[in-house]
């Protein structure tokens, strides 16, 4: 690979480990852009959150400790897409979580898609943000 090809792997403080162990990063800088993986509520060693609204607000805590490691925060996102295991019966509570992360417009883009398995989870979130320049 080219240095221009290179990926720029991101990862939150203490968290690498467990993404080691399934073998992807937390995210890939691309020059002002930032393509973060699924993010889950996961604990500290990796385990599923049993609380489902728990389980949201962790994934959504750990997507914006993987966007503060790039320099960038939930102000960056312009693409969302989540995936829930029972969208109907879940939807209120992402919704709520939705809005204390994106409390005013202009919102960043978005697209739910329903699944029938997350490895042990329940909900999970990927985005693309810009990374803010810096002076």
């Amino acid at each position: 690979m080219t240095a221009a090809t290179t990926r720029d792997a991101v990862f939150p403080a203490g968290r690498q480990a467990l993404y080691d162990i399934n073998g992807y990063s937390a995210a890939i800088r691309s020059g002002d852009l930032l393509f973060v993986s699924g993010q889950v509520g996961s604990r500290e060693d990796g385990s599923p959150e049993p609380d489902f609204a728990a389980q949201v607000q962790l994934a959504f805590d750990n997507l914006t400790a993987v966007l503060a490691a790039a320099g960038a925060g939930l102000d960056d996102i312009v693409d969302v897409t989540t995936f829930h295991t029972d969208p109907e019966k879940q939807f209120d509570t992402v919704m709520a979580a939705k809005a204390r992360a994106f409390p005013s417009a202009p919102y960043p883009n978005w697209t739910a898609v329903g699944v029938n398995w997350l490895a042990g989870f329940d909900f999970e979130i990927k985005v693309i943000a810009r990374i803010p320049q810096t002076a």
